[in-house]
């Protein structure tokens, strides 16, 4: 028997698909207790991916290009954490919105969980920074990584709408792009190495997560209020989600479904194998097969 390739296991594009519409249905019909806690979890970990990366550029003399590179290899850890230990992170969440235009949930299923997660997240998040501020870590490295968290927030507080808008549109694509690879894999190998590239590109591209600026604005205003704008920091918070919601339902998830499960049978483009629409695996096998 030949042995089989590398990831050669993985689930294919249109197999991705369905799973996330199934994964959708069961999110959005989770019970209230179990969503909370798990969104709860999510945005600890996200703020903790968030405190990782502020550490790590802390001081770095690598240039702009290498200290952002590792800066957004570290902060990966927080999804890595969402996907793998498992919690409800809602800018993943908005791939829901491929059960709801499957007709697999109800638009009121979809906006219970997405309101439940943001909120449960936000939860997470501030308490994350409260941990963060008792154990007084802004002080490491001798007061540096508290101007490093004072230096984000500032200038998150004070990028324009349009930018923020914009800069949320592209970390969700990027983001949902995380989750959909791990979802065709196998192992928890797999699903990290998946992970690693798109969230590392998001970071070092400077675009902005809703969920880990609940972290960097509230953390960085507490050290220094009169250096980030309340205002600020609440128009990006508003303007980022708006455009994480878009690039994650409408660029990722409307994408996918419009390419694999507009129509009952699921006809679309073939997948990543040049299989036509529809074809069973078995009968990919069977074309597989030597003749």
């Amino acid at each position: 028997m030949d042995k089989a390739p590398l990831f050669g296991d993985a689930f294919q594009p249109r197999e991705i698909a369905h799973r996330v519409t199934r994964m959708g249905v069961a999110k959005a019909r989770a019970d209230t207790l179990t969503l909370g806690v798990l969104a709860v979890l999510a945005g600890a970990f996200i703020s903790l991916g968030a405190l990782f990366f502020a550490v790590v550029i802390t001081g770095s003399e690598l240039g702009f290009g290498v200290t952002r590179l590792l800066g957004g290899l570290s902060f990966s850890l927080g999804l890595v954490l969402v996907v793998v230990a498992g919690a409800e992170l809602f800018t993943g969440n908005n791939l829901l919105a491929m059960a709801w235009a499957s007709g697999e949930i109800r638009g009121r299923e979809l906006l219970r969980n997405w309101a439940l997660v943001y909120l449960g997240n936000v939860v997470g998040c501030l308490g994350t920074v409260g941990l963060a501020l008792l154990a007084d870590l802004p002080s490491l490295d001798g007061g540096a990584l508290g101007e490093t968290l004072i230096g984000i927030a500032t200038a998150k507080a004070s990028l324009s709408p349009l930018a923020a808008f914009a800069r949320g549109v592209l970390c969700n694509v990027l983001v949902c792009l995380a989750v959909w690879l791990a979802m065709g894999g196998r192992s928890v190998s797999d699903r990290i190495l998946a992970i690693l590239l798109p969230i590392t590109a998001f970071v070092a591209l400077g675009f902005e997560h809703s969920v880990a600026n609940w972290c960097f604005l509230p953390l960085g205003w507490w050290l220094a209020p009169e250096s980030v704008s309340v205002g600020g920091a609440a128009l990006n918070l508003a303007t980022v989600t708006v455009g994480n919601v878009v690039g994650g339902s409408l660029l990722v998830a409307g994408v996918y479904w419009i390419a694999y499960l507009r129509s009952p049978e699921g006809n679309g483009a073939p997948d990543s194998n040049g299989a036509p629409p529809g074809t069973t695996k078995g009968e990919k096998d069977q074309d597989r097969t030597p003749r």
